[in-house]
C-alpha cells in the first residue's frame, strides 16, 4: 500500500521534462523508482553535484598547483635527470577532476547496481537462471538423439523454440504441422541428400 497516493506533482517539484519522460513509457518508471530509493543514490548525487557544478574545481587546482610549486623547488635544489623517478612521481600527483570523479560516480553506480541485481534474484521478472544458449544446446541435443525422420525432428525444434507442448495437440493441428513443414525446400532438400546411396 503507497503512503502517498495523492501527493501533489507540483510539492515534487518535477520538472515538465520529467514529467513528459515518465508518462512517455520509454524508461521504466519502477526500476527508475528503485534506483532513486536507494540509500546510496543521494551520495550519487552529490557526487555528480560536486563535478557538475564545479564545487570542488578551485579546490583541485589550488592542489595542483601546490604540486606544481613543490616540484619546480626540487628541480631547483636538486636537479634530477629527465627520467628521475621523484619527477615522475609529482607529476602523476596531479589531479585531472573529470578523471576523478567518473571514478567515484563509477563506483557509486556500480555498487547501486550490484545491490538491485541481487534484489532482483529470483523475482519472477528476472532473467531465467538458464542462458538462452544452454537451453539451446539442451534442444539440440534432444533433437539430435530423437529417434525420427527429418520432418519430425524439424517439428520437434519447432515445438521447442515456439514453447508449444505437443501433448496439448490435437491430432489434427499436428497433422496440419507436418503438412506444413512437408512443403520446406529445406526439408525437402535435406531428406534427398540423406536418401542418396553413397557410391
Amino acid at each position: 500500500m503507497k503512503r502517498h497516493p495523492n501527493t501533489n506533482l507540483a510539492d515534487l517539484r518535477l520538472s515538465d521534462g520529467m514529467i513528459d519522460l515518465l508518462k512517455s513509457g520509454r524508461v521504466d518508471n519502477a526500476l527508475l523508482c528503485e534506483l532513486a530509493a536507494h540509500p546510496d543514490f543521494v551520495k550519487l548525487l552529490a557526487d555528480i553535484q560536486i563535478y557538475v557544478e564545479g564545487i570542488a574545481a578551485m579546490q583541485v587546482q589550488n592542489l595542483n598547483a601546490w604540486v606544481d610549486v613543490a616540484r619546480a623547488e626540487i628541480v631547483e635544489k636538486y636537479q634530477p635527470g629527465e627520467h628521475d623517478q621523484t619527477a615522475y612521481l609529482l607529476q602523476a600527483a596531479h589531479i585531472d577532476e573529470g578523471d576523478y570523479f567518473n571514478s567515484r560516480v563509477h563506483k557509486d553506480i556500480d555498487a547501486i547496481m550490484e545491490d538491485m541485481r541481487q534484489a532482483h534474484r529470483g523475482r519472477s521478472d528476472s532473467a531465467p537462471k538458464k542462458s538462452v544458449i544452454e537451453e539451446m544446446k539442451q534442444d539440440l541435443e534432444e533433437v539430435a538423439s530423437f529417434k525420427g525422420s527429418c520432418l519430425e525432428q524439424w517439428l520437434l525444434i519447432y515445438y521447442k523454440h515456439n514453447h508449444l507442448p505437443y501433448n496439448r495437440l490435437t491430432e489434427e493441428e499436428k497433422q496440419w504441422l507436418i503438412r506444413i513443414g512437408s512443403k520446406s525446400d529445406f526439408l525437402k532438400s535435406h531428406t534427398t541428400q540423406r536418401g542418396k546411396k553413397r557410391k
